[in-house]
């Protein structure tokens, strides 16, 4: 009999569910396993805010490669900077540098040239036709998002943004 009461009270005694309320927890008082170490702690999972997917359909997507013949429809919605076949077959850079909620900013590089151009507010855009001369930009309202018409011996881009943030990009040559 004495070797069940003790055998009773030892198998009480290893943490199984008798019934009553962990005193330890209650009181808020850490407690340890068997090793006498502090229960393992998680770290906050961090929420990552994803790059908004484009709501505007582009004839070539999202890729800056496609503008590379300076022929292209693409839609970004963050900042990017590629290299296209500029007037009279020099390289050309474009570098989108902002892109928000009906906002767009960015500067084109031509040979010694350069020009920018950005709007902001609703059906915003700006307009830059790059020669092998010079270069001339106009922004404002009034554009819309149809392919510019091209221009002998030269290269349009046309930027408008929206308002979920994406701009779209045209570059035609002829």
């Amino acid at each position: 009999m004495a070797l069940t009461v003790v055998t009773v009270l030892t198998t009480a005694g290893c943490g199984g569910d008798s019934g009553e309320p962990d005193r330890e927890a209650a009181a808020g008082t850490p407690s340890t396993g068997a090793t006498g170490s502090a229960p393992a702690r998680t770290k906050p999972t961090p929420t990552l805010t994803p790059t908004p997917t484009p709501t505007i359909t582009a004839a070539d997507g999202t890729d800056p490669a496609a503008c590379a013949d300076a022929n292209c429809e693409i839609a970004v919605t963050e900042p990017v900077t590629f290299r296209f076949a500029g007037p009279d077959g020099r390289a050309a850079t474009l570098s989108v540098t902002k892109v928000g909620r009906n906002e767009v900013e960015y500067t084109v590089k031509s040979g010694n040239g350069r020009s920018r151009g950005g709007a902001s507010g609703p059906g915003q855009g700006c307009l830059t036709v790059l020669r092998g001369n010079g270069s001339g930009n106009s922004c404002g309202g009034g554009l819309d998002d149809t392919r510019p018409s091209p221009q002998p011996g030269a290269v349009v881009i046309q930027v408008t943004g929206h308002e979920d943030g994406t701009a779209l990009l045209h570059i035609v040559s002829d």
